[in-house]
């Protein structure tokens, strides 16, 4: 009677466990050019939930890379309106981390030059200068990492463009959130995908 009473209890505590609660968000621009993969930080939790959370709502479905500049960003989401950096709906507190640096493929959150440093969570850049962009690290939240795609950046940002940096011919977005066991990430890192 005690082994059944533990085969019951056992069977109706599988369905609570689901393999998509393993899986993990991780960013897929689609653009023109390719794809770029993004891992995100778990330091940064609120800029990780407001990049999925746009994502999912297809926020950057219609814009584009507005600002493309070699050997230093790749930048998408919003133009630079005025609901992008003052619309407390759009902004973030920042979250340094020592350990999260403008490293070549570091993913981080633009912003104007406000006193706080806020993010405008609609707005992203992807560092392409392959030495990093030390100056702007403790100014600038980091909250991810290109995991595959950076030969994608490295176009985008060599394209014709204006004297403003904006690409000539549009380069649009198509922002999705995957999710992907700790396995599957590994294999994306490695290009074994």
């Amino acid at each position: 009677m005690k082994n059944l009473f533990l085969i019951i209890a056992f069977c109706t505590l599988i369905p609570l466990y689901s393999p998509a609660q393993d899986k993990i968000p991780v960013g897929l621009i689609e653009t023109p050019l390719g794809k770029i993969f993004i891992e995100f930080s778990d330091l940064t939790p609120n800029h990780q939930e407001s990049f999925v959370q746009l994502a999912e709502a297809g926020y950057w479905d219609s814009l584009t890379f507005n600002r493309v500049i070699p050997d230093f960003v790749a930048q998408g989401g919003c133009p630079d309106t005025p609901e992008g950096f003052n619309d407390p709906e759009y902004l973030l507190e920042p979250e340094f981390h020592p350990t999260l640096t403008h490293v070549y493929g570091a993913v981080g959150a633009g912003r104007d030059d406000n006193v706080d440093k806020l993010s405008a969570r609609c707005q992203f850049y992807i560092v392409q200068n392959k030495n990093g962009l030390h100056r702007l690290d403790g100014d600038y939240t980091v909250f991810g990492h290109v995991i595959q795609g950076m030969e994608i950046v490295d176009q985008i940002v060599q394209v014709p463009k204006t004297e403003q940096n904006q690409p000539l011919i549009a380069i649009t977005l198509d922002i999705k959130i995957t999710y992907m066991t700790s396995q599957e990430i590994i294999d994306l890192k490695k290009g074994n995908t």
